[in-house]
């Protein structure tokens, strides 16, 4: 039973920065914008959250830090693709790249180095619940925090003016733009929030899970989240359940040798990504569903009208 409590454990935060990445990039796309850029997002989010907390000491410092250039990445897309009219996936895919590169760069005097873990909250009463206390009511601040996140996008979205005016900008940007709303201020700021969610996962790699930094430690995570937010219809809890799945075939391949089944290491390492793959293309075969669930101006540029 406590292997299976470490397990879950375990699944609870291989799926955290799953959930941050997934949720911001879920707003970006009801905005109509896909941002390929997370796996650079995310690393930049990584190496600025693990460089200011091992300078600064202050956990809370490196993770505004890693909002911050999550979304200052996201700004630059933004301005790219929004202002100068870009190709939305070639512009994802440099960005990814240049987050890459910069981070190495970024990260080459803090190799070796490692940061205590974020200390955990324990709630009072709740945490000493057998099993369900320690799955549920254990876990350090930023798991709490990307469960808040997900329910209150959920809110966002479908109960308030601000969420309702963003969906419109999604669905239909030119007559979002006719009766007034600013097409291009919503999308820029759905963006600085998918890339400051990215950042905050990102930091929750290289100071909780792993507190140490590793070049590419992402390790395409941010393809996984965009693989998420397809497989959950862009809905927020759907979302949640799909960073939690994918979240369990990484650690149930990082356990399943210990159970005695002989399969090859780099065939467990790939399993993730091939679940990820198989996921799109069934998504994928059902083109009249996917079709109906997508934003419907996702990826076209938008010409403001005078």
């Amino acid at each position: 039973m406590d292997l299976l409590i470490l397990i879950l454990q375990g699944v609870i935060v291989a799926a955290t920065p799953l959930v941050f990445a997934a949720i911001g990039e879920l707003v970006v796309e009801r905005a109509g914008v896909l941002n390929l850029g997370i796996e650079g997002m995310m690393i930049l989010g990584a190496i600025a959250g693990f460089s200011v907390t091992l300078d600064s000491g202050s956990y809370l410092a490196g993770i505004i830090a890693a909002a911050a250039a999550g979304a200052v990445a996201a700004f630059l897309f933004g301005v790219l693709t929004q202002v100068l009219m870009a190709n939305q996936v070639a512009t994802g895919l440099a960005l990814t790249i240049f987050g890459l590169g910069l981070s190495a760069l970024w990260g080459q005097g803090y190799s070796g180095e490692s940061t205590v873990p974020l200390a955990k909250i324990h709630i009072p009463l709740l945490s000493d619940i057998p099993i369900i206390g320690p799955l549920l009511f254990s876990h350090d601040p930023l798991v709490y925090l990307s469960i808040i996140l997900v329910a209150g996008v959920a809110w966002f979205l479908a109960k308030t003016r601000a969420g309702l005016i963003l969906r419109a900008v999604g669905e239909n940007h030119d007559a979002a733009h006719a009766i007034g709303y600013n097409v291009v201020g919503v999308r820029m700021l759905a963006l600085l929030f998918g890339g400051a969610c990215a950042g905050i996962g990102g930091t929750y790699l290289s100071t909780v899970q792993t507190p140490l930094w590793v070049e590419d430690m992402t390790a395409g995570r941010g393809w996984i989240a965009l693989a998420i937010v397809v497989f959950a219809a862009w809905r927020p809890g759907r979302a949640l359940l799909g960073a939690y799945l994918f979240g369990g075939v990484t650690v149930v391949q990082l356990h399943i040798q210990g159970f005695g089944v002989d399969i090859d290491a780099q065939i467990l390492s790939m399993l993730p990504y091939l679940i990820t793959i198989l996921v799109l293309v069934l998504i994928s075969h059902d083109k009249a569903r996917a079709n109906f669930n997508a934003p419907a101006c996702l990826t076209k540029p938008f010409f403001a009208s005078s």
